[in-house]
């Protein structure tokens, strides 16, 4: 992607290279608007990829959506700064809520809101969905980026076990992932 395809993006500076880096596996969101924000706290998680909702009500290829990324990963009572995070880890984190912004732009608006309330209220499907948003950034080539985001919260010494299980439970593992790789 050149620079004027980020025209529609909005990227704190902070994290532009990131952003930008995972953005240009992603051709196919060269026209859709995305911004990324910091929040304060996201519950349970570091970044949240989800339709801006007042764009529901648009066309699906009008449709906008937003990153919010933690300003601060608190796992437990570790805390680290988003910005301290090594940058291909960050790449690979944002490649894989481009992931989710990719499962999203062929689902209707009625679907979306589905897709919301089975996010909140079915464990189970939680599952499928962080699992598709890893699976997409594997098929756009960020499968060495999803690694390394892997391998930093699986082997981090100061990320609790909790996490990590969850982490496992819910994620494509190294090794599914290297399988796609090695398919792909």
């Amino acid at each position: 992607m050149n620079t004027s395809d980020f025209s529609n993006k909005i990227i704190p500076e902070a994290i532009k290279n990131e952003a930008q880096t995972a953005l240009s596996y992603y051709p196919q969101l060269r026209k859709t608007p995305i911004r990324f924000q910091f929040k304060k706290d996201i519950k349970k998680s570091t970044m949240q990829a989800q339709p801006v909702f007042k764009s529901l009500l648009k066309p699906r290829k009008r449709r906008e959506y937003v990153i919010f990324i933690s300003k601060k990963v608190k796992i437990e009572d570790e805390s680290f700064k988003i910005t301290n995070i090594p940058s291909d880890v960050l790449i690979g984190w944002i490649g894989h809520e481009l992931g989710h912004v990719m499962d999203y732009r062929d689902r209707s608006s009625l679907g979306l809101i589905w897709f919301g309330i089975k996010y909140l209220y079915f464990p189970k499907f939680i599952r499928e969905a962080e699992r598709a948003a890893d699976t997409f950034a594997v098929a756009h080539g960020m499968g060495e980026y999803i690694l390394k985001t892997k391998d930093f919260i699986l082997n981090h010494a100061h990320i609790s076990e909790p996490y990590k299980a969850r982490i496992k439970r819910l994620y494509l593992s190294p090794e599914e992932i290297m399988r796609l790789i090695n398919e792909g």
